[in-house]
């Protein structure tokens, strides 16, 4: 491994923006601890990179399996150097029939593993070279959307646990960096049932994340237009806001009824 190589623990390594960061970081050498619940996609990647991949599969929702996660890096490399929290899902509420359940699911994949994976991660970290914790969040905590609810309260949950976490652990220079995508074509923005502007690519998502990493930035957003109109929208008075969103939500109403 060449000296600049870093020890990264990736979550929801299995698909979408994750599997392309994997590929992309270990390309560039790095060592990589990939976790997901699907074990095959990782295997492949451990088959082509033998000398970089750890296998670390398993429910990161379950407490124990997380920590026994956390245990086997802590054998194989005895440190961190970058935790990067990607794994994530996403359900759209209806509110004439809203689940609590739902936003229990939602938040235990989005909010709770990733504290889990922090809890078993930071001592790592703190063992590491400029160590560094990164979330994958997203842009729809700059504005509330429709039935975006469940998957908003949680990412929102996200971006304030990292940004408090970044003023905590300063003081031990662990970095914290909370990436902010719009739209990027996965799996799982495929299932959605409304217009998505301004989506990326799932590889050049993953390109411009991998390029700043090295950086530490507080945040990482894109595309920057879009970012741009959501800002702007969410300085609108809350009854312009209340306006637009019932706009939206007439349309995506109007796209889900087609035959």
């Amino acid at each position: 491994m060449n000296s600049a190589s870093r020890r990264i623990w990736l979550t929801g390594a299995s698909s979408g923006i994750g599997a392309a960061l994997a590929e992309l970081l270990l390309k560039s050498g790095h060592r990589l601890a990939l976790s997901a619940r699907s074990a095959g996609p990782l295997q492949a990647l451990a088959q082509r990179y033998p000398q970089q991949v750890l296998l670390a599969p398993g429910d990161l929702g379950d407490a124990e399996q997380v920590r026994a996660i956390g245990e086997r890096i802590a054998e194989k490399w005895g440190a961190l150097d970058t935790l990067l929290l990607n794994a994530g899902t996403c359900e759209y509420v209806d509110a004439q029939a809203f689940e609590a359940a739902m936003i229990e699911r939602v938040t235990r994949v989005n909010l709770f593993a990733a504290s889990y994976c922090i809890e078993a991660g930071l001592p790592l970290l703190r063992k590491g070279r400029q160590p560094h914790l990164v979330g994958v969040g997203s842009s729809v905590t700059y504005l509330p959307l429709p039935r975006a609810a469940a998957y908003g309260a949680s990412k929102a949950g996200l971006r304030y646990l990292l940004e408090a976490l970044r003023i905590d652990l300063a003081g031990e220079g662990i970095d914290v960096t909370l990436v902010s995508p719009g739209f990027v074509d996965t799996p799982l923005t495929q299932k959605n049932d409304f217009p998505m502007p301004m989506r990326w690519p799932v590889r050049r998502a993953a390109e411009y994340i991998a390029s700043r990493l090295d950086r530490h930035p507080f945040e990482i957003a894109f595309p920057r237009p879009f970012i741009a109109v959501l800002l702007l929208l969410a300085h609108l008075p809350k009854r312009l806001q209340l306006a637009l969103g019932r706009r939206m939500a007439r349309s995506e109403s109007s796209i889900k009824d087609r035959p």
